[in-house]
């Protein structure tokens, strides 16, 4: 006997996300900054328990259901490999002296009044360069939070600077897997939708530059300078100090614009820098291993053991230790284990059609460009926020509004821009968002700490409403001629 799969009403449909609004709310309240240790991840699953039950009301099976969670997980498993691999190279960075390098030298050159103006454009082009946002964040964005720790600049703004830089580069740059898939979703070519999107991004990053040189010349330096110097003289005595060690982030980029996939990319990192710690920090890999009579023995667990967990490296400075201390792979645990929850909640949700219903239901309001636009923008963080992942919220709201878009009289990169400026740069807003969670995860500085400085993230999906409520740069599919628009206005 068949039973019949209903279609859940909008109400049925948003349950399980106001469930999930109040739990996360509550986890606010009583766990405060420590939230991703568990609590959240619990709301995630009480909220997926929710949505399940709703799933059964509605006549699915638990096959159908389970079949979407572990689909969902599979779509998160490259993010989860990459986040492991993240953490290891973490590790050798900082024990081989590359990011500690990094923070000395970013600390003699870089004058504070325009370091975050700088970091912005530094992350900018290194995205832009290899294409993954990740990548930068995890590795020059994590020397840059070190300087701006040093000179005392509060981590919530300089991670803001990080995030923007970064994610200004991955959303323009052609070896982008987004600035791929949006594109490819809405129906136009990749370096017409790169063009295009240039009108709404180039005022946005101007935008958030501005922003953050007014920060930087307006932002009290003066109780911390006293702090570089201590800084320096203990990354200086504990580390040796050389350009050379600038080869291993050279050859990593290098390696990502030669288009290497991320994984053996970012192990040729973390090895190379294993190497470079055995030759040019034997007295770092002592300590960490504490073994000093075998070094070959040394090398092997001191390696090893910044791969895969806590590391502490003491200086003369405490808050240069509390600077250098990393956790490897096993730093990487509560946000993978946030990514799997979330993704259970995704998985749930989209199976049952909870997600799709409550989609639908915003197109039929849709009556204009700018309304069409800023449903869009709605609808991928709506995703964004339920389904915990950018990839979903580009793919499904491009295929739903592909045909609104042409029925409307909306060239394809209309809609591929739309994507992009929210899809892609909202994710990281978002704490149980796989790009939340692993930039959460990697700097060490909560989403929520960083999202009022993610200036760049905030304003490209303003920008985008903006532009389409006032007619600015929007193609039409059949652009009329300057006598016909004369024609039309004799008519009126």
């Amino acid at each position: 006997m068949n039973t019949k799969i209903r279609k859940p009403t909008l109400f049925q449909a948003f349950i399980p996300i106001i469930f999930l609004i109040i739990f996360l709310a509550l986890n606010v309240k009583f766990f405060g900054d420590d939230t991703l240790s568990g609590a959240n991840q619990m709301a995630l699953i009480f909220a997926a328990t929710i949505a399940g039950l709703i799933a059964y009301r509605l006549g699915l099976k638990w096959k159908s259901v389970s079949n979407g969670i572990v689909k969902s997980i599979g779509s998160a498993m490259p993010s989860i490999l990459i986040l492991f691999l993240i953490g290891s190279l973490a590790g050798t960075w900082m024990i081989s002296g590359v990011v500690p390098v990094m923070i000395y030298y970013g600390l003699k050159i870089l004058n504070p009044g325009i370091f975050l103006f700088a970091s912005v454009i530094i992350c900018a082009i290194v995205s832009l360069a290899t294409g993954s946002s990740w990548s930068t964040v995890a590795t020059i964005g994590i020397a840059l939070l070190g300087i701006g720790h040093a000179m005392g600049i509060n981590e919530g703004i300089v991670a803001g600077a990080i995030i923007s830089g970064a994610y200004f580069g991955d959303k323009m740059s052609p070896m982008s897997d987004t600035t791929n898939l949006a594109p490819a979703m809405a129906g136009t070519d990749l370096f017409t939708h790169i063009r295009y999107m240039i009108y709404t991004t180039g005022p946005s990053i101007l935008i958030t530059l501005i922003i953050f040189l007014i920060l930087g010349f307006t932002y009290n330096f003066e109780a911390n300078q006293t702090n570089v110097e201590s800084v320096l003289t203990a990354i200086d005595e504990t580390f040796t100090i050389t350009p050379i060690l600038f080869i291993v982030p050279a050859l990593l980029i290098y390696i990502i614009v030669k288009k290497v996939p991320p994984l053996p990319s970012l192990l040729a990192g973390t090895l190379l820098a294993a190497l470079f710690a055995i030759i040019l920090q034997p007295d770092v890999v002592n300590q960490i291993s504490g073994v000093h009579d075998n070094y070959l023995k040394s090398s092997y667990i001191g390696v090893m053991r910044s791969m895969f967990g806590h590391v502490d490296i003491v200086t003369q400075n405490a808050a240069v230790n509390e600077l250098l201390a990393t956790n490897g792979m096993a730093g990487m645990l509560n946000t993978i284990w946030l990514i799997v929850t979330a993704m259970v909640f995704g998985g749930v949700m989209e199976s049952a059609g909870l997600l799709v219903r409550i989609t639908q239901s915003v197109i039929k309001f849709v009556k204009s460009a700018g309304a069409l636009v800023a449903s869009t923008v709605a609808t991928c963080l709506f995703f964004n926020i339920t389904a915990s992942d950018q990839y979903i919220a580009i793919v499904v709201p491009g295929r739903m509004y592909a045909e609104t878009y042409k029925d409307h009289d909306l060239k394809p990169e209309v809609l591929s821009r739309a994507l992009e400026d929210s899809g892609t740069v909202t994710s990281v807003l978002i704490p149980w968002n796989t790009c939340g969670a692993t930039q959460s995860g990697v700097l060490g500085v909560p989403t929520l700490t960083y999202l009022p400085f993610a200036f760049f993230n905030i304003i490209s999906p303003l920008m985008s409403i903006f532009m389409a409520v006032f007619n600015i740069k929007i193609r039409r599919i059949k652009e009329k001629s300057n006598s016909q628009l004369e024609k039309d206005k004799r008519i009126k």
